[in-house]
């Protein structure tokens, strides 16, 4: 077995096409230019986030101990202190992958960093967090990572229409993916209509997998019928499928403009967290 890693399953997938994201990310991974490493030699061309990401990381090693006891003494709060060395790890990630980013014209090279999930259910704060996130991390090449609660889809129009790039995450169904597109298409009309480059506003909708097969497995279990038992671990990649062809169906823009419609990618999910796949939503032809 060859130990080049420019063979393999990620490099077959990378020559494919398919976007492979990092879900992780910690100061040791920064530090230590594994996250660098996993750039060059496993085809690594994103890296997503969210909180129990950045708890299990700050539980680990003593790599923030230096920044949270300067911040202490400072006397900032908790919640301070969290923004402060997660948006500090962003940046810092976001600059390792800058040259994915201008290599590949922007379409990869994000880092994605979430809004307090807390606020899921109240538009406006979380438009205000993804401003304050873009404001602190201060790069081109980040995500704002938004979840697609009716409240959340608001918001995703209202930053889209801003300029700020989102990762809509927690997307299940069909119904709400339209709903996502529906959304962030309407921030970019309201973007174009504030006269903003459109080709700098870039997105990616995460369309969850296992945990679809999770739940639709425990009912087929309770069916116990030889039929149900053979649609076992099927239901999700049908799912996704769907999905990247209704991606596909709307690129046409409402108003008889053009948008480019991106084919199906998907995103790499490291250790036990469930795995998913990540269709772009529709973005602006440059």
């Amino acid at each position: 077995m060859t130990s080049n890693t420019h063979y393999g399953p990620l490099a077959e997938l990378s020559a494919q096409g398919v976007a492979v994201w990092l879900d992780d990310l910690s100061r040791e991974l920064l530090a230590s230019g594994e996250l660098q490493l996993l750039i060059t030699g496993r085809h690594v061309v994103g890296v997503t986030t969210n909180p129990t990401i950045f708890a299990s990381a700050l539980a680990k090693g003593d790599r923030y101990d230096g920044q949270l006891s300067h911040l202490a003494e400072l006397g900032a709060s908790t919640e301070t202190a969290i923004f402060t060395v997660t948006t500090d790890d962003v940046r810092a990630a976001c600059d390792v992958l800058s040259p994915v980013y201008q290599q590949t014209a922007a379409k990869d090279g994000r880092v994605s960093i979430e809004v307090d999930p807390r606020l899921a259910r109240d538009a406006a704060a979380t438009a205000d967090m993804a401003r304050a996130l873009r404001s602190a991390v201060d790069r081109d090449n980040m995500f704002v990572k938004i979840p697609a609660t009716p409240e959340g889809l608001t918001a995703i129009t209202q930053v889209t229409s801003e300029g700020i790039s989102v990762n809509v995450t927690l997307i299940f169904a069909l119904a709400r993916y339209r709903a996502v597109m529906d959304a962030y298409l309407s921030g970019l009309e309201q973007a174009a209509a504030a006269g903003r480059d459109l080709a700098a506003i870039r997105s990616v909708a995460s369309f969850f997998i296992s945990r679809v097969d999770s739940e639709v497995d425990t009912r087929l279990d309770q069916i116990a019928t030889s039929q149900a038992t053979q649609l076992k671990g099927k239901a999700a990649i049908a799912n996704a499928r769907l999905a990247a062809r209704l991606t596909r169906k709307s690129s046409p823009a409402r108003d008889g403009s053009s948008w480019l419609g991106s084919e199906l990618s998907r995103s790499a999910r490291s250790g036990p967290p469930p795995a998913s796949r990540t269709t772009p939503i529709p973005t602006p032809c440059t």
